[in-house]
């Protein structure tokens, strides 16, 4: 069951570096004075992977935690 915890520890650190990647891409196009539509487009494009981030995170903690509880 290590693996499975080692795994998972993987995946939320994949994760995290995709919401990280969305939170700078955000904070560039604020500092970069685009438009109001501009900036909203922006910033939907982000939310796709923002939130397929958040739940590769999600299942690498949910792993970890079955990894924990199996072993």
């Amino acid at each position: 069951m290590e693996m499975l915890i080692w795994l998972g520890a993987l995946i939320s650190l994949l994760g995290l570096g995709g919401l990280v990647w969305c939170i700078v891409t955000v904070w560039k196009a604020r500092k970069a004075g685009l438009s109001d539509e501009a900036l909203r487009a922006r910033v939907q494009k982000v939310v796709p992977v923002n939130f397929g981030a958040l739940l590769l995170s999600v299942f690498g903690l949910m792993l970890v935690v079955v990894g924990i509880v199996l072993g």
